[in-house]
């Protein structure tokens, strides 16, 4: 019987390193995609978090606006402190009111009259300060050099306040500001110069004005 030649040592590790080789690349390439996978997955996480916390704690200003609208109810067109120096001048005009209220609504312009849609107030003749009875936003500001300049706010329940004869407009339209925010200040003009310097407050639901006494204590 013919006998078998061992194989040469260096043919045994040829044949070792040839099936140990593809096996580590296969495994190589496995690991190396695995790690691109993970690390692609970390980073559009890490991309996508701030975006979604600046959407949580950052709300627009408009809507912080109106959202505090809603919760608020009207206050005085003038800081708070001041309302024992304050005088009404002229009355809102409603013709269910007695005789004297009425007269007092009642303005003479050019030997003829014109009722009051708001209250005239006063402060001893004094200029004073004007702020937001409710927050909103400066629907118009109309500059007028014969009545003073008109603040117009819009409210997010469909109330508008109104503020005339004014000066020092501290606002422009589009502007959206806080309830109790200073809007002007108090002036006179020559539409109703009997009352000098004075604010002309006015309050109107759904474009009719209505009378602020329904709504503040004055």
């Amino acid at each position: 019987m013919r006998e078998e030649k061992p194989k040469a040592p260096s043919q045994e590790k040829k044949k070792m390193k040839n099936g140990w080789f593809w096996p580590a690349i296969y495994t190589s390439v496995a690991l190396l995609f695995i790690g691109m996978v993970w690390g692609y997955s970390a980073l559009t996480t890490e991309d996508a978090a701030p975006s979604e916390v600046a959407k949580i704690d950052q709300p627009k200003e408009n809507d912080t606006v109106e959202t505090n609208a809603i919760k608020e109810t009207l206050k005085y067109p003038f800081h708070e402190d001041q309302v024992d120096q304050v005088a009404i001048l002229q009355e809102f005009y409603d013709p269910e009111a007695d005789e004297t209220v009425r007269e007092k609504a009642l303005l003479v312009f050019k030997q003829s009259y014109v009722t009051s849609t708001g209250l005239s107030l006063s402060m001893e003749g004094e200029p004073f300060e004007v702020v937001a009875a409710m927050s909103g936003t400066v629907d118009k500001v109309i500059v007028d050099s014969f009545k003073g300049t008109e603040i117009r706010l819009k409210h997010a329940d469909g109330k508008t306040t109104v503020y005339g004869s004014l000066t020092g407009v501290l606002v422009k339209e589009g502007d959206q500001v806080q309830q109790g925010q200073v809007l002007a200040t108090t002036t006179q003009n020559e539409w109703n110069p009997e009352a000098g310097v004075h604010l002309q407050f006015e309050i109107r639901q759904d474009g009719v004005a209505v009378n602020p006494h329904d709504y503040l204590a004055f």
